[in-house]
């Protein structure tokens, strides 16, 4: 019969992990991320050099850009493999996979939450559209980022005469995930999460393949009343560790938010956003936002919609999404995305990506890097680092209509308004709308053989997506397309038009 959970010391549990095991770990930025589990696995390796040859898979990115997260893993002969959603956030990792010191693979962040469920399953994989056309494909570079890494992780199908991507499975042997609260019988129950991740599909997966699972909790209960609340049934669960809360805040940017696990009738308060270039851009792009729509906003630039639909009182209208799992409220930012404000809803993150690849999605609000003239995006190459793809790649694929926000150049723009008229105070040292993209996470004619809406918003000139290219639909005030919008593009777009942005746009409050 089995009794209760072991529960042990982290040193103690990550002791019991194998050389050469693949490892998945669970978690999203900070949220959800067993930091204890792998800060304790940095220490075994750095004490014993073990164990060696490790293979890790995580669908988000994991990390602060500094020291906690993945970042604990990134030393040479602990890992001989790493295939992951997002990098940028584990910039150690990423290093490693630059400098061509491990196997790297980079796969869109939905269909690794959801490999994992396949991989308990015993199933052959995910087959699915996300991706094609992509660096991800194969007929590209197939995901991988260097040299050294030379396995086919992903193949070209054709089914019923259209084409898919097979991202394969392979086995699980070790699952570090986290919970709030785990019971004497290693039920685990997660009431002070931000998000519940994909725990359960990493646990199966561990023991279907006769591996182990290390649960990290904030406190041990005699018994957890409410059965339905469980979300890793103890069965699956060998070790419990009881991490300090220094290792168990709720995000990496803070140790615990009440409104992240509350629901609540309002959305709370957002500071007003600043007049900048990013104001100008997060009002012209809450316009594409119809009532009732179901909303995704990715991190970074397009966080603006969200404080200026706060400020003008338009957040009730539609429905915030994240990749996550959180539905309704309003997502958080920073070290804390991830997560939303007063969230309605929070389910687990391969079920949101199975919503947004069926096409749940009304409207995605986007970063871009870089644009080219056939209307790609990179958003997960840079100069001298790789921040990887996250859920980008099936949201953008997948929503309904896009519109991408970027400021038009790159490299510490300046405007300013003045008599409702644009002024570039200081213009940005590099183009973002390039001949052609780095890297293709976004095909544009692949989304027009598709049907997608896509608009491009910047500060100054807002771009559509059209069978000819892309065509220059509106400019600022204040602005002329001959001097400042034009030369500064390194190719012509297939149309140009005179339509003004609305000025609501420019008012500088």
């Amino acid at each position: 019969m089995r009794g209760a959970a072991r529960i042990t010391s982290a040193a103690e549990a990550v002791a019991a992990i194998p050389d050469g095991e693949t490892v998945a770990i669970g978690g999203f930025v900070g949220a959800g991320h067993p930091e204890a589990l792998t800060a304790a696995l940095e220490q075994r390796f750095l004490k014993d050099g073990s164990p060696r040859g490790l293979t890790l898979l995580y669908a988000a990115g994991q990390g602060d850009r500094g020291e906690r997260g993945l970042n604990h893993l990134a030393h040479t002969g602990l890992v001989k493999r790493v295939v992951g959603g997002h990098w940028n956030l584990a910039p150690k990792l990423g290093r490693l996979a630059l400098d061509n010191q491990i196997e790297a693979y980079n796969f869109p962040q939905g269909v690794l939450c959801v490999l994992m469920r396949e991989i308990a399953a015993k199933r052959p994989g995910v087959i699915t559209k996300v991706g094609i056309n992509t660096f991800v494909d194969p007929q590209n570079s197939g995901g991988r980022m260097n040299a050294r890494t030379t396995e086919p992780l992903v193949e070209r199908l054709v089914l019923d005469g259209e084409t898919w991507l097979r991202y394969r499975a392979f086995p699980i042997h070790v699952g570090l995930i986290r919970a709030t609260s785990a019971d004497r019988r290693g039920n685990l129950s997660m009431e002070r999460e931000g998000i519940i991740g994909e725990v359960l599909p990493i646990a199966q997966a561990a023991k279907n393949h006769g591996g182990i699972v290390i649960a990290q909790v904030e406190r041990v209960v005699e018994r957890i009343a409410d059965p339905k609340s469980v979300r890793v049934p103890g069965a699956l669960v060998d070790y419990v560790v009881v991490a300090e809360s220094a290792q168990h805040q709720q995000t990496f940017g803070e140790q615990f938010n009440e409104a992240f696990v509350t629901a609540t009738d309002g959305h709370g308060t957002l500071a007003p956003l600043p007049f900048s270039e990013r104001k100008i851009i997060g009002r012209r792009a809450l316009m594409e936002i119809r009532r009732g729509d179901i909303v995704n906003l990715g991190i970074g630039l397009p966080e603006a919609v969200a404080a200026v639909a706060a400020e003008t009182g338009q957040l009730g209208e539609f429905t915030l999404t994240v990749e996550s799992g959180p539905t309704g409220g309003v997502p958080a930012s920073g070290l804390s995305f991830g997560c939303s404000h007063y969230p309605e809803a929070i389910v687990d993150q391969p079920s949101q990506f199975d919503f947004y690849d069926g096409g749940g999605l009304d409207t995605a609000v986007l970063g871009a890097v870089e644009v080219d003239a056939e209307g790609s995006v990179n958003v997960s190459a840079f100069a001298g680092r790789f921040a990887g793809v996250g859920g980008f790649v099936n949201i953008a694929q997948n929503a309904k209509r896009l519109v991408f926000c970027c400021t038009f150049r790159a490299g510490d723009i300046e405007v300013a308004v003045d008599g409702g008229l644009l002024r570039i105070v200081r213009e940005g040292r590099h183009a973002k709308f390039v001949k052609r993209v780095q890297q293709v996470c976004f095909h544009g004619p692949s989304a027009l053989a598709r049907g997608q809406e896509v608009l491009f918003v910047t500060e100054r000139a807002v771009f559509a997506l059209t069978r000819a290219g892309l065509v220059l639909r509106e400019i600022a005030p204040g602005i002329t397309a001959e001097k400042d919008v034009l030369p500064l593009m390194e190719f012509a777009p297939a149309t140009v038009e005179t339509r003004l942005m609305p000025a609501i746009c420019f008012e500088p409050s």
